[in-house]
């Protein structure tokens, strides 16, 4: 190889080598949720549409996400502020990504590994969440986790995800991901736990159980009878299982 091309990429010393910025804001601990943006797309100016409300100084922003501008060779008092300012920049350009074709597929990918952790509620066994935005205006309210056997949020168990602004991830994404990947749409249980005390259910418990049970099967009645088929489908329920008659069952029914 000639020595031209080696010292493109190397130095004599290795703490001169530098990483790209997205690579190094990727590696922050408390980043994992997030995924690589394609340069192309930072750098078209369509796909920042309004953010120069959000940040200052949005071209010196871009050329330092996209390293055009080091970071190092900015005033030491400004260079915190500029950090700062990219990372919100990256995380609002990251939500509009996010609902791209290929931004989708790369989530799909860390969907697909359970990069965003599972649902705590027994009865999902484990069942991957997706990170939401309760706002799309930043600055309102932290990330959620949204599981979609439950159809419930959740609180990120780490506290550095906890403080992850939801509106860099929008409050669109998990209904465009299922759009996209509608393999991905669980069954629903119909499970639900009844507190009981020495196998006796509670009253109030039970009472609401049954007001529960009473408008899913009103809901199910519904839908079958418009012909849609609910059962073991995404999206559906799952069929119970037939129960075996017992000798006294079969007696009453004689």
């Amino acid at each position: 190889m000639a020595n031209g091309v080696e010292e493109e990429f190397y130095t004599d010393s290795s703490s001169d080598f530098t990483e790209y910025w997205i690579d190094l804001f990727l590696g922050i601990k408390g980043n994992e949720y997030f995924c690589d943006i394609d340069e192309e797309y930072i750098r078209d100016r369509f796909n920042l549409t309004g953010l120069n409300q959000e940040v200052n100084k949005l071209p010196t922003l871009i050329d330092i996400i996209t390293d055009v501008i080091d970071l190092e060779s900015q005033d030491e008092e400004q260079r915190e502020t500029l950090e700062h300012n990219a990372r919100i920049l990256y995380g609002l350009i990251h939500a509009r990504y996010i609902l791209t074709s290929r931004g989708l597929n790369k989530m799909f990918e860390k969907y697909r590994k359970g990069d965003f952790g599972y649902c705590p509620r027994v009865n999902c066994q484990l069942h991957p969440l997706l990170p939401v935005g309760l706002n799309d205006q930043p600055r309102l309210a932290s990330i959620k986790l949204y599981c979609a056997k439950c159809e419930d949020f959740y609180n990120p168990k780490s506290g550095r995800h906890s403080v992850i602004d939801g509106a860099y991830f929008g409050t669109s994404f998990p209904a465009m991901f299922f759009q996209n990947f509608p393999q991905a749409i669980p069954v629903h249980d119909r499970r639900c736990y009844t507190p009981k005390v020495f196998g006796f259910k509670l009253h109030d418990y039970s009472q609401l159980n049954r007001w529960r049970e009473l408008q899913r099967n009103k809901l199910e009645k519904r839908l079958l009878k418009n012909g849609v088929d609910i059962y073991n489908k995404p999206g559906g329920f799952v069929m119970d299982a037939p129960v075996a008659k017992t000798d006294d069952d079969k007696k009453r029914e004689k």
